[in-house]
């Protein structure tokens, strides 16, 4: 299965409803198929200038190691040489704390993720959680 855009477009626009229903700060969000392509993104206004870059990197680096960014957060502080490696082999794309959510289908095979910044991370990874749920998927933002 691949992720459509129109499943795209539904995860960005329940994310980006779930951060207004929270007057979360202005947020990024980025939706990348499991090639990582980006199939649809958005920047609400008043975000700082790097915040799309940020959301990549959380989207891009749940992608390259296989695992929602709460656990590459928790890899970090465990094993930063490797965290910061990967960072570099993935091109400086990985940011490691949550808000970087896999998209799976209901076999578990990985078809996205996203990625979103602007407010605190928990809040981040809610809001890609709402998104990816209300398109029929489930989320898997990694463990603690």
């Amino acid at each position: 299965m691949t992720l459509s855009l129109k499943a795209a477009q539904t995860i960005l626009s329940t994310a980006l409803d779930h951060c207004r229903q929270g007057n979360f700060k202005p947020m990024a969000i980025v939706v990348l198929d499991a090639r990582g392509a980006v199939k649809v993104s958005a920047a609400e206004d008043g975000t700082s200038l790097k915040r799309f870059e940020v959301a990549h990197g959380k989207a891009y680096g749940a992608l390259s190691l296989g695992m929602g960014s709460r656990s590459i957060f928790k890899r970090a502080k465990e094993q930063a040489f490797f965290v910061a490696a990967v960072s570099h082999v993935a091109g400086g794309a990985l940011v490691p704390v949550p808000g970087g959510v896999l998209i799976r289908e209901a076999g578990g095979e990985v078809i996205g993720a996203v990625g979103i910044s602007g407010d605190t991370s928990e809040n981040d990874e809610a809001a890609a959680t709402a998104g990816i749920v209300a398109a029929g998927f489930a989320a898997d933002p990694g463990t603690d």
